[in-house]
């Protein structure tokens, strides 16, 4: 796909409409003072108008990379693109009558409109699979880049997959029925205090926080390949660092950082603990997890300066070809 082709492409035409959508949702954000379930009225389609921005441009980009499937990629990119869109139209909607979107089972029309939400969002975790299996069939020759987006896609499935957690009816829903059916905060209602404009709870646990971390390892585990594959193009002392299999390396503890944080969050956020609050296993865990994941990444950079080190004294025993 050419750059004419993704200028054209309906996912990034849908990105560029959601920015422009989001700046008077800002400004309503700010000027009405009005809330829905605890939050400002405005500030979901918000939250919703910048996510989707994102993530269509980055499926459309990733469509770009496909050597293979292109066409077919292409065709169920546009399918993403009118869903992702029936969906805002949905979520804005239901902001503009003063109501929420998601769980809102309260009439007919409401549960209607939360089922097509649903079964939205469910094929387009279907099309970013497929697009993730034909990129595993279109290796580029960069071991790092490739390593990256598939990593990012696997975990972003997953983080997507956790909002199907959220899809069942809490027991006090169940209780004392009142029109709502699913929640993100476990341990407590949803709309109690959060965090500035991300709103997940200080007081108890949030399954939006594993949702947003999983989700975005698709933008942020190629970003880190581009920001190592630049370093070592840009400085001699980088290149001599970050040499592909090191790249590689990193790569691999950073995507595997990834997923177990995806995993560590939800588990915090399902045994009722705040993100601001980690406590008993889940913090030990975590913590462990994280001096494990420090520790290697120094012992490969520590490997790889005294590799380089030996290959500009001129150390046979070290070729380039070879060195971590």
């Amino acid at each position: 796909m050419t750059a004419s082709a993704l200028r054209r492409s309906p996912l990034v035409w849908l990105s560029a409409a959601m920015l422009v959508l989001a700046v008077p949702t800002a400004v309503l954000a700010v000027l009405d003072p009005s809330q829905v379930t605890g939050a400002g009225r405005w500030v979901k389609p918000l939250k919703f108008e910048l996510s989707v921005a994102l993530y269509a441009v980055t499926l459309a980009w990733l469509v770009t990379r496909l050597r293979r499937g292109r066409r077919l990629a292409g065709a169920l990119g546009t399918v993403a693109a009118a869903l992702l869109l029936v969906e805002m139209v949905v979520i804005v909607g239901a902001a503009a009558l003063g109501t929420t979107s998601h769980f809102n089972v309260s009439t007919p029309a409401h549960a209607a409109a939360f089922a097509v939400m649903g079964v939205s969002i469910a094929a387009v975790w279907l099309i970013t699979a497929v697009v993730g299996a034909l990129l595993w069939r279109s290796p580029s020759g960069d071991a790092a880049f490739d390593l990256g987006v598939r990593a990012g896609v696997v975990i972003a499935l997953a983080g997507m997959a956790v909002a199907f957690l959220m899809t069942s009816p809490t027991a006090g829903q169940l209780a004392d029925f009142r029109g709502v059916a699913g929640a993100h905060t476990v341990g407590a209602a949803d709309g109690g205090p959060g965090l500035p404009l991300l709103g997940w709870s200080t007081v108890a646990g949030d399954l939006r926080v594993p949702h947003f971390v999983g989700m975005h390892a698709l933008q942020g585990l190629p970003l880190l390949v581009l920001a190592l594959t630049l370093a070592a193009g840009r400085w001699p002392a980088a290149a001599a660092l970050l040499t592909p299999p090191v790249r590689v390396r990193l790569v691999s503890l950073v995507s595997a950082g990834w997923a177990a944080a995806l995993g560590l969050l939800t588990w915090q956020a399902l045994a009722g603990q705040s993100v601001v609050a980690p406590a008993g296993a889940v913090l030990a865990a975590g913590t462990a997890t994280a001096a494990g994941l420090v520790a290697a990444a120094a012992v490969v950079l520590v490997r790889a300066r005294r590799a380089a080190e030996h290959r500009a004294a001129g150390d046979p025993a070290v070729p380039a070809a070879a060195a971590p």
